[in-house]
């Protein structure tokens, strides 16, 4: 973010009849060594109610023609449902994605991956539920910096018996070299990134993937729980937008366009997503997962299909001198009616998948969306502890500082590069959901590097739902950098200033378990106490319940 300022499961015990007739299975993993077969682990995920996305990768010095898979009913395998055999090769950087269909809903299957006699750890799936659904788990999850620390949050998901599902609302990788965002971090706790630069070709971008998934608590969870993903910016560069991005430079990296279309192929690669039907785009990556009659999530593609341009407050704050000036600023600039945030086609789906959803009658209407869409100001930092007369006014933290004083001063908002630089494309939103009778929203964001709990309006003040952000599994909060005192009090400033906060916490790393029934929605906010070593506690800071009452969503 453009503000911050810091810095076990058993393999299946198959009896011979059982054991696939191509290959003999030994009864665990081969050595650890450069050419153990499934080094960055197992995965399932996009799934709907009769099948499910299986991925894995395979050594590539192993030069395998065929990998061989199956997928089971029990943990111990003796009831296999499905198996077959798959061929990958480097023109898809040895990577295995099967789509396992056929299944039966809302079922829980058990899978792995066998190559060479050497089978993979079990993993553990689901589809999607058709029959009438009581309670829902879902982790909210996002923004996995390596160099800033080790993957606890998805070890303590991993581990984590209320979660059904994994919902990732993108940062799942970053591109940046040791230069950048989370370098001296990774750097003083031997995590820096590999390759060793910003990456910008194909093999970068698989590279990076691979060195991600290499991360225990990564693989574990991955293993433990089906994926359901969205990307954000860094899996491509940061702040994109149709074209070009605010890390991307032409001059030195070559064309966006190319950039982009690698990183995402190597997105699809990499993450146990379905492709695109055939002539379909992969930019145009939006879902709707249906949980029975219980509940809808819809994601949103924020990045790559329909984006106007970032404004930058670099280019602005100099003549921004009075609070009328900062009033033109956000109607003439921010609030240009032209800017977009999302495409016309995914507005379109969004609107399909809303009608659906009210017509089953789910009572409860999930938006996967990348960055907050809340009404967020700065507020008025002229006390203690912003204020310090021994403060270096030069260094990081008193630049930052600076700047953050001005924008309260003007009463203007913190991120441009989320929702609040899209004003117009906000009202639109909300506008189209209202339009088909859908003003129930609960809003899962990321992206932030902090924990919300949001309450939305339209510009007339008509309720729209509720906003639960997830902080970053390891990326730090935007004021964790000026201290305790300065992040939590900003906290509470956040809270006291912005009528649509109703609370947020900067200074922890975790994740949000969200548990849905028919009347209430309960999210802790799960943290963990470090990310600098793999040994971790965690804990509840805190819980929110939402209550729902009739077309009407509110805090309790």
């Amino acid at each position: 973010m453009a503000l911050d300022i810091t810095r076990r499961r058993a393999l299946f015990g198959l009896s011979g009849a059982a054991i696939l007739a191509q290959t003999k299975v030994r009864t665990a993993f081969a050595e650890e060594t450069d050419l153990t077969p499934f080094a960055q682990g197992i995965a399932s995920g996009d799934p709907d109610q009769t099948s499910v996305v299986l991925w894995t990768r395979i050594a590539p010095a192993l030069k395998a023609d065929s990998v061989h898979w199956e997928i089971a009913s029990d943990a111990g395998g003796k009831n296999p449902i499905a198996r077959g055999s798959v061929t990958t090769d480097a023109d898809r950087d040895y990577t295995v994605k099967v789509l396992a269909t056929g299944l039966q809903p809302g079922t829980t299957y058990y899978y792995r991956f066998i190559l060479n006699g050497v089978s993979s750890q079990v993993g553990t799936t689901r589809t999607l539920p058709t029959e009438k659904l009581e309670r829902l788990g879902l982790a909210v999850v996002a923004c996995s910096n390596y160099p800033f620390g080790h993957f606890n949050a998805y070890d303590a998901i991993a581990k984590d018996e209320q979660i059904d599902y994994v919902v990732h609302l993108g940062d799942y990788i970053y591109e940046y070299g040791p230069d950048g965002y989370g370098g001296s971090i990774g750097a003083e706790i031997g995590r820096a990134h590999a390759p060793d630069h910003e990456i910008v070709s194909l093999a970068d971008y698989r590279e990076r993937h691979a060195q991600y998934k290499s991360d225990a608590g990564s693989r574990a969870m991955h293993a433990a729980h089906p994926l359901i993903a969205i990307w954000d910016d860094h899996e491509s560069a940061n702040n994109p937008w149709m074209e070009g991005a605010q890390n991307h430079q032409s001059n030195t990296e070559g064309d966006w366009g190319e950039r982009r279309s690698v990183s995402l192929k190597a997105y699809y690669e990499w993450m146990p997503v379905r492709d695109p039907d055939t002539g379909g785009s992969r930019e145009e990556y939006w879902r709707h997962y249906e949980f029975a009659d219980l509940a809808s999530l819809i994601t949103l593609e924020t990045r790559h299909t329909g984006r106007s341009r970032q404004i930058d407050y670099n280019d602005h704050l100099s003549d921004l001198k009075t609070t009328e000036d900062a009033h033109r600023f956000r109607s003439a600039v921010l609030g240009a009616t032209e800017r977009r945030m999302l495409s016309r086609e995914n507005v379109r789906f969004v609107e399909t998948a809303l009608r659906e959803s009210l017509a089953a009658r789910r009572p409860w209407r999930l938006i996967g969306n990348q960055v907050p869409l809340a009404r967020i100001d700065v507020p008025l930092l002229n006390e203690p502890p912003f204020v310090d007369p021994n403060r270096d006014p030069d260094d990081a933290v008193g630049q930052a500082i600076a700047r953050l004083t001005r924008l309260g001063e003007l009463d203007l908002p913190i991120y441009i590069d989320c929702w609040d630089g899209y004003p117009a494309a906000r009202e639109r939103f909300y506008q189209s959901c209202s339009a088909v009778g859908a003003t129930d929203l609960l809003v899962l964001t990321g992206d932030s590097h902090a924990f919300w709990a949001n309450s939305l309006f339209t510009d007339a003040g008509e309720a729209m739902g509720v906003e639960i952000g997830t902080a970053g599994v390891t990326s730090p909060g935007d004021f964790e950098g000026g201290g305790e005192e300065i992040s939590s009090r900003m906290d509470v400033l956040l809270a006291q200033h912005n009528n649509e906060v109703v609370w947020t916490d900067n200074r922890h790393r975790g994740y949000v378990r969200l548990v849905l029934t028919r009347n209430q929605a309960t999210a802790d906010i799960v943290t963990v106490s470090q990310v600098d070593a793999p040994d971790y506690e965690q804990s509840i800071v805190k819980t929110l319940r939402i209550a729902k009452t009739g077309s009407t969503l509110q805090f309790i």
